[in-house]
């Protein structure tokens, strides 16, 4: 399992930025998603979750309200919209898949598979 991560850059505070996690190497489609982030510093952080239908989201209080995962299984792509983008949510960010399972999970350990992750850098 392959997964491709892309849509990182410099925005200023306030602004968009949308990600993309490509997969392959298995159908991506029958699988739970996640999106994470790390800080310099700082822990991974779990901040999107979606299934593998797209009919069930989950965010973090940190960035619900501005932050929305989709995906379109027949490109094997999984989104992260960014919104109201914030100085602190400047990271790396990855996106991730489990083993198995049709659902997401919160905590890193659930995710074998991880892409190379993009770096979003929110200027104030």
């Amino acid at each position: 399992v392959q997964l491709q991560a892309s849509g990182g850059g410099l925005v200023q505070a306030g602004g968009s930025l949308r990600l993309s996690c490509t997969g392959s190497g298995r159908t991506s489609s029958m699988y739970g998603m996640g999106w994470f982030r790390q800080a310099p510093g700082k822990e991974r952080e779990f901040v999107a979750g979606i299934n593998w239908s797209g009919t069930s989201t989950y965010y973090p209080n940190s960035v619900k309200g501005r932050f929305t995962i989709s995906r379109d299984n027949a490109k094997n792509t999984v989104y992260l919209q960014m919104n109201s983008l914030k100085p602190e949510d400047t990271a790396v960010y990855f996106c991730a898949a489990p083993y198995s399972g049709s659902d997401y999970y919160t905590r890193s350990k659930e995710y074998p598979y991880w892409g190379q992750g993009t770096l979003v850098t929110v200027s104030s």
